[in-house]
């Protein structure tokens, strides 16, 4: 989890940078399921541009685990509830 770690560190730095702030908007948006206007991409300069390809790369894969995670909880506790109740 490069990038996250990445644009955290970027936006410390640079909190009133425009392109630190773009790259906060787009994980809000990606963390609240709110909307993010794509074309704000083409804002950043090329670094900036593939820390936020790369920062969606990875929150892609984050929700992917997250979710495996969920359905391997609900298929622990369905067992369990399974073989406690009575036949």
């Amino acid at each position: 989890m490069n990038a996250i770690k990445e644009a955290r560190r970027f936006i410390e730095k640079n909190p009133d940078d425009a392109s630190a702030r773009i790259l906060a908007r787009l994980v809000l948006a990606l963390e609240t399921d709110h909307g993010f206007e794509l074309v704000t991409l083409y804002d950043l300069d090329y670094d900036a541009f593939q820390l936020a390809i790369d920062i969606l790369r990875e929150w892609r894969l984050d929700r992917y685990y997250a979710g495996k995670a969920k359905l391997f909880d609900l298929s622990v506790q369905v067992s369990e509830l399974s073989t406690s109740a009575p036949a």
